[in-house]
């Protein structure tokens, strides 16, 4: 019966913990127009995403943000995709209905959360502009 008991018990054991981690940026806009992009702080916690965020390179505009994390050698693991952090769109709720206008900030903080697992090492943070991408930021984890 004790037998039993054990090999139950180490079934139910629970499985490796899923956990989340939490990048938190703020980016500036110099009076030459250049970015500059901090990473303020990095935060794990036990969780699981339930929406893996999908990224499709198509749906990227001038502006955006590609957010990735990758392993220490460079190898892909997510990518994400931020709206335009210094040129939200803004809706305002006037009488006359709700109507759409485009901010424009000097500086702005926005994050971003991925699945963590070990081999996330390294954060890179690129612009999306008509010549392609711009790389605003790199940092190991």
């Amino acid at each position: 019966m004790e037998l039993q008991r054990t090999e139950k018990e180490s079934l139910s054991a629970p499985a490796k913990s899923e956990r989340i981690i939490y990048l938190f940026f703020t980016t500036d806009k110099d009076q030459s127009g250049h970015e500059k992009v901090i990473l303020q702080h990095s935060k794990v916690s036990e969780g699981k995403l339930k929406l893996q965020p999908s990224f499709d390179r198509n749906d990227a505009r001038k502006g955006d943000y590609i957010i990735t994390v990758a392993e220490a050698g460079g190898k892909e693991l997510s990518r994400q995709l931020i709206k335009d952090p210094l040129n939200p769109v803004m809706e305002v709720y006037e009488k006359e209905g709700i109507s759409r206008h485009k901010a424009s900030l000097q500086s702005t903080e926005f994050s971003a959360r991925f699945s963590y697992s070990e081999n996330v090492q390294l954060v890179k943070v690129e612009k999306v502009t008509d010549a392609g991408v711009q790389l605003l930021f790199t940092q190991k984890l």
